[in-house]
Parts: C-alpha cells; sequence; structure tokens
C-alpha cells in the first residue's frame, strides 16, 4: 500500500524555501544532518525520561543508552537545546559543535556527521528556521518517531536525487529486486551500497513478513565519502546494524569484505564505468578478464565470487549488458551462461531513474538451481509503469508483484506459471546458445497477440492496399515536387 506523503512533501517545499543560493549537492548535507540530530536527540529522550522514571540516577550514563542501542547526545547537541539557539547568529557553530560531542560519545559514528554549518555562505538565519521547521512533535514512542523521520529522510533522499540520481536507487527498482530474491535470513551485501536504499527495503520486507530484523546482517561499501556517509546516518535512523568497512573505499581495488560469501547481494552498481582499478590476476575473473574501459562485468564477476554456495543475487545493468558483443563480455557472459547460473533476465521501461532515462534491466544470478539448471526465465516489463511526472516512471505495487510472483512460480516449479507472449518464456539454455548467449528477453518472450477485430482477412488486405498504394501516390507526388524545386534553382535530378 502507498504510502501518504503529504507530510513530508510539505516539509520538503518548506525547506526547499529556506534553501536560498546554495547547490542542492551541499544542501543535501545541511538538511539530512539535521534530521540525524533531530532523530538521535528524540531517540535519547524518550530513553532518558524513561531513567528518570526509574529513579536510579543513571540518565547521564553512556552504558545505560548503549545497552539498548540508543546513542548518547550530550547536553550541547540535545535539541532542546539546538532549539533554543536557533536565533543566535552563532548557530552554525553550536551545531558543528554538537555534530563533534555526538561523535566524541559514540565511536561508531566517527568521521560520519556534517561539521561546515559554520561556513559563511550559510544564512544562519535561514538555519534558525530550518531548527524550527524540524522541530515537530513525533509523539512519545521512539519507534514512531524513528519511522517518521525515517520515512522524512528517505522522502528528502528521494527529492536530492531528483538532482542527483547517483547514490540514490529509485524505490521501484528496489522493491522488485527485494521482492524477488526475498531475503528472509541471512548475511545480505552491497558493493556499491549509496545511502543505504537496498538494505532499508529488506529490512522492511522481512518486517512486513513477520521476520525478524535481527535475522538479516547487512555489509556494505561504498567509493563516495560524503554517501558513505549518508548511508552511515540512514542506517542509524533506522536502527540498522551494518557492516560498512571502516570507511568509504574502491570495491574494485580495495575489497573490504574479502571473505564474505553473502546469502544474498542487492546491487546498483554505475553503469558503463570507463575507468576502474583492473587486477589482471584477481581471483574474482573466474569467467574471464572483463575489459578496461567497461566495468559492467567486473561488477558481474565480482557478485559472483561474493555469494555463498547457495547465494542468490539480484542487481540493475545497463541494457546492453544483456547483448555486448565485445570479445571479453561476450566469452563471460558465455561462461556465467554455460555454468548454470544466470536465473533470470528483466528488461524494465525507460525513465525509472531520476536523472536518466535510458532503460534498465535486473540480472538475477543463483548458486542454487538443481531443478532449472538449464532453464533461464525472461521477462519483458517494458510496457509497464505510468508516468508519475513527464519526466519520472513509477510501476505500480500490483506490477511489481505480478513480476515477482511470476518469478517465484517459476522458480518453484508451480503450476500457476506459464509461458506469457510478450512478457515472459523459460527458455533452455539450448535456446539462448543458438541466440548467441544474448540474453535480451525480447527475443525470448515474442510479440504479444494483437485482439482481432474481427475484419475478414481479404477485406483487410484489400484495405491494406489501397493505403499503401496511397502512399505510394503521395511519395511520387512528392518526389515530382522535389525534382521541379531543385531544377528551378539549377539542380536537375
Amino acid at each position: 500500500m502507498a504510502v501518504n506523503l503529504e507530510f513530508e512533501n510539505k516539509l520538503w517545499e518548506m525547506a526547499d524555501k529556506l534553501r536560498g543560493n546554495i547547490q542542492p549537492s551541499d544542501y543535501k548535507a545541511v538538511i539530512l544532518g539535521l534530521i540525524f540530530l533531530k532523530y538521535i536527540s528524540d531517540s535519547f529522550e524518550e530513553k532518558y525520561n524513561e531513567l528518570v522514571a526509574e529513579g536510579d540516577g543513571f540518565e547521564e550514563d553512556r552504558d545505560a543508552y548503549l545497552e539498548d542501542n540508543v546513542f548518547f547526545v550530550p547536553p550541547s547537541a540535545r535539541w532542546e537545546f539546538i532549539k533554543k539557539s536557533a536565533k543566535q547568529s552563532t548557530i552554525g557553530q553550536i551545531i558543528d559543535d554538537a555534530m563533534i560531542a555526538i561523535e566524541r560519545e559514540n565511536k561508531n559514528l566517527k568521521g560520519v556527521l556534517p561539521k561546515n554549518y559554520a561556513r559563511p555562505e550559510l544564512d544562519k538565519t535561514k538555519l534558525g528556521e530550518l531548527i524550527d521547521l524540524f522541530s515537530f512533535n513525533l509523539g512519545s514512542k521512539a519507534a514512531k518517531a524513528q519511522d517518521i523521520l525515517g520515512r522524512v529522510y528517505e522522502y528528502f533522499l528521494g527529492k536530492f536525487g531528483s538532482s542527483e540520481g547517483e547514490f540514490y536507487t529509485p524505490p521501484t527498482i528496489v522493491k522488485l529486486l527485494v521482492g524477488m530474491i526475498e531475503p528472509f535470513k541471512g548475511r545480505v551485501y552491497d558493493p556499491c551500497c549509496g545511502s543505504g536504499g537496498m538494505f532499508v527495503q529488506s529490512k522492511r520486507f522481512v518486517e512486513e513478513h513477520r521476520g525478524r530484523k535481527d535475522d538479516i546482517h547487512i555489509f556494505g561499501q561504498e567509493f563516495t565519502a560524503t554517501t558513505w556517509r549518508l548511508c552511515k546516518m540512514n542506517l542509524a535512523i533506522r536502527g540498522i546494524d551494518g557492516n560498512l568497512g571502516e570507511r568509504d573505499a574502491d570495491t574494485f581495488g580495495n575489497d573490504l569484505h574479502k571473505n564474505l560469501r553473502a546469502d544474498f547481494v542487492l546491487a546498483n552498481p554505475p553503469f558503463n564505468v570507463s575507468d576502474y582499478t583492473l587486477i589482471q590476476d584477481d581471483a574474482r575473473w573466474k569467467y574471464g578478464i572483463p575489459p578496461a574501459n567497461n566495468a559492467n562485468y567486473a561488477w558481474i564477476e565480482h557478485i559472483i565470487s561474493k555469494l555463498s554456495p547457495a547465494g542468490v543475487a539480484g542487481f540493475v545493468l545497463a541494457n546492453g549488458s544483456m547483448s555486448t558483443s565485445t570479445k571479453a563480455e561476450a566469452e563471460i557472459r558465455k561462461n556465467i551462461i554455460e555454468a548454470g547460473l544466470v536465473d533470470c533476465i528483466i528488461t524494465m521501461p525507460s525513465n525509472l531513474f531520476y536523472n536518466v532515462t535510458i532503460p534498465v534491466c535486473l540480472w538475477f544470478i543463483s548458486k542454487k538451481r538443481e531443478n532449472r539448471k538449464d532453464k533461464i526465465l525472461f521477462i519483458d516489463a517494458r510496457k509497464m509503469g505510468y508516468m508519475e511526472t513527464k519526466k519520472h516512471r513509477e510501476l505500480t505495487d500490483e506490477e511489481i508483484k505480478k513480476i515477482y510472483d511470476t518469478y517465484h512460480n517459476w522458480r518453484d516449479g508451480k503450476e500457476e506459471y506459464e509461458d506469457i507472449l510478450g512478457f515472459c518464456k523459460s527458455a533452455s539454455v539450448e535456446e539462448v546458445r543458438s541466440h548467441e548467449y544474448i540474453l535480451t528477453p525480447g527475443r525470448y518472450v515474442g510479440l504479444e497477440k494483437i485482439e482481432d477485430n474481427g475484419e475478414p482477412f481479404h477485406e483487410k488486405m484489400t484495405r491494406l492496399t489501397e493505403e499503401l498504394v496511397e502512399l505510394f501516390a503521395k511519395s511520387h507526388h512528392l518526389e515530382e515536387e522535389i525534382k521541379q524545386r531543385l531544377g528551378a534553382i539549377g539542380y536537375d535530378i
């Protein structure tokens, strides 16, 4: 069921009015840092009041908070103090000092929080107004506050993603990936985790299916320092304990989880990266050395190398990955298909991403395919979705469910699965082999049947022939007119 975003949208509109001349890339850290500060202060305050009520004098004892996974917030960083100081000209420095104090008290936040609120170009009057804007009452329960602030944080990430989609994977794609591979229990890994959307949706999936969020263990890596910090804050707001390494790092040049074998891999790697760290004799290149000028197949092999013996992966790639004929990539694709690793390929409609219009495809790799090792499921979803805005497309929840139900029925060998012309086809590896190992679903699913309008064949052919004659006549007329005009200016044909 869709979440009512009226509250978040109003907040965004008011916050955007206060942006002034600050670039969205800079404003992002300002806004998201304040939301995070509000969240940890609210969580602290609730625990603080509980400890005061108990009367044992532990309300300023850091350990009393840590044992409940609540961040300890020193007095100078508590929202009430920040709010009282909002109209002071030194509010920027007060917030910077608050961030430093929080990091000092909570080692796992070291180097994570933004600390540039005192910079001259940030209007301190508007900063004070932002603090007032975020000083809404979230109720008395931290769980409720966490959900609301988590939604606000996620919504703002998405809005910033409209102009900087690099670190943000659209919810449509994340929901579909998670719904396909169903990460109920085990290790979940994202080698290019961005702001952590895959992890948040995985946790949500587990909770919606009455599982326990503690049953999944999060591992991630992110190349960009600012995005790594956003992810750390996003996970903290959602109460997710994840291992993102000590800091940002290059997945290819400095794999922070070398010994990890994950039960689930979810990823949206950057498309067609032409400059990346390619180590020639790397053990990850089991199916062939990827080309140095495009990282798509390096991501595929890296992901495969991270899977446990029964692991499954779902990830986003550019459409070219399904049919590229460059020697290195074609050979790798052939080898992973022959190894029985490719489980399902889905082509998606265009305009799903905020910052690019190109269509993408979803790859699903599985290590445990005994009952379908010689089959690959192809799904063509290019006609799905609706234009939410003039530039952005969304899939409905029903469409997302139709796709993953189709995959689950096929995967589990249920009678409900059937090939549907124009939508899905369970193709044999032999058939894929005959198509030079090209994985474009359109080659396999065929064209959907066009409904017969009842017009008799000979009448239809007569009508079409008459229309064709008319078009030919028009083309001859245009041809003569063009010749005459060219002749009039001395260019006879």
